[in-house]
């Protein structure tokens, strides 16, 4: 059996950035040498292109300028068919073009430009399979704001929340917080609308620290969530994976966190950072009772489809211990480190886990090819131009 040549890009221009590469190379040595050839795919923080397998070592990332100038500056077309990455410029005047077919693209981004929508754009395009979430799926995920306006409207259990524009806040920041506290009784947690990895998430308990974090979030995104602090709180985390109706849920976990908000230095920055997400401390199982479990795996399949979700996300909860109630906190449609340690306690290795993976983009894939896309005729033959949309 011939192996698939598998592209895995990550990187981007997004503050989750390093994260990416982290994810990526624990991806691609995880995945199973017998059955795939990997490409690694660096977009740099400029938005370009690279590759070289220089990217396969975790060191050479210390020195990025040193880096760059040992890879390959490469494209990808969005013309549909053409699943080539090409050399980016003329290599001399007897020089060939390198270039490499790709079979299947495993996208590796976390946050902007590569979470959100605009990566699965660009290889809806050129028809490539590709793992991970639908441009729609990857679109909700990312946008707080969307997310939680479709899994309300799901009858699924999501935090009550307000948000501003950025604009709004810096034009007249005394309105802004009058109405928060008007409608939210401190303390309160202020969000980027559309970023991962608890990046510009902040804990407000008073006015002053309102303003801080408003100001904080405003620096990351065009729109601002603001939502009531649940206290106590327990945080409880799982992962899925699947597509269409065949889904399957993962363990339970409970993240051990060192502040009121689980944080960026909770996640990435307690242990090897080689590790990623796998390495943030954590108890797996989660220690909750057995009717708590069967809630997080109805909600988390049934909010998996309803946000059009495909591969694995991570769905994060949160529970108010005072009043026994369970939400949603959100989605995680690229997780760090693919959510694989969630899978191991099953039995799932990481290399199982990435199997599973490429099955589903083509899985995607073949579903999308019986689809319907245009009309092989051509009616602005028949003259007259006369028809109504």
């Amino acid at each position: 059996m011939d192996k698939l040549t598998i592209g895995i890009i990550f990187g981007g221009r997004s503050v989750e950035h390093e994260v990416s590469i982290i994810s990526a190379l624990q991806a691609i040595n995880a995945l199973a040498k017998d059955k795939y050839i990997a490409v690694p795919i660096y977009i740099s923080k400029r938005g370009l292109w690279y590759t070289g397998q220089e990217l396969l070592d975790l060191a050479n990332y210390q020195d990025l300028q040193l880096l760059l100038s040992r890879l390959k500056q490469v494209y990808f077309s969005p013309a549909y068919g053409e699943w080539q990455l090409k050399q980016d410029g003329k290599q001399g005047l007897f020089a060939q073009t390198w270039q490499c077919s790709l079979d299947v693209i495993l996208p590796v981004l976390h946050g902007t430009h590569g979470e959100d929508g605009c990566l699965q754009g660009l290889l809806e395009l050129t028809g490539i399979p590709y793992a991970g979430p639908s441009v729609l799926g990857a679109a909700l995920g990312m946008d707080k704001i969307a997310m939680k306006a479709v899994l309300k409207d799901a009858g699924l259990p999501v935090m009550d929340c307000i948000w501003f524009r950025r604009e709004e806040w810096f034009e007249n920041e005394e309105k802004v917080l009058n109405n928060i506290e008007q409608s939210l009784p401190y303390p309160v947690i202020i969000k980027p609308a559309n970023l991962g990895s608890s990046i510009g998430i902040s804990f407000a308990a008073s006015r002053e620290e309102l303003d801080e974090a408003l100001t904080l979030a405003a620096s990351f995104s065009q729109r601002l969530l603001i939502e009531a602090a649940i206290e106590p709180l327990n945080e409880l985390n799982c992962a899925v994976l699947g597509y269409g109706s065949q889904i399957e849920v993962s363990c339970i976990e409970e993240p051990l966190i060192a502040s009121k908000v689980l944080s960026f230095a909770d996640k990435y920055l307690q242990g090897s950072g080689e590790k990623g997400m796998s390495g943030a401390k954590r108890r797996i199982p989660a220690d909750i009772d057995q009717a708590l479990a069967h809630e997080i795996v109805d909600l988390s399949r049934r909010a998996f489809m309803a946000l059009d979700g495909a591969g694995v996300a991570r769905i994060d909860f949160l529970y108010d211990n005072a009043n026994k109630k369970l939400y949603i906190n959100e989605i995680n449609t690229i997780p760090g480190s693919l959510a694989f340690y969630l899978f191991e306690p099953a039995g799932r290795s990481f290399g199982a886990l990435l199997d599973e993976l490429i099955d589903i983009a083509l899985t995607k894939y073949r579903a999308k090819e019986k689809l319907l896309y245009y009309y092989d005729s051509n009616i602005l033959q028949q003259g007259g131009y006369k028809g109504k949309k």
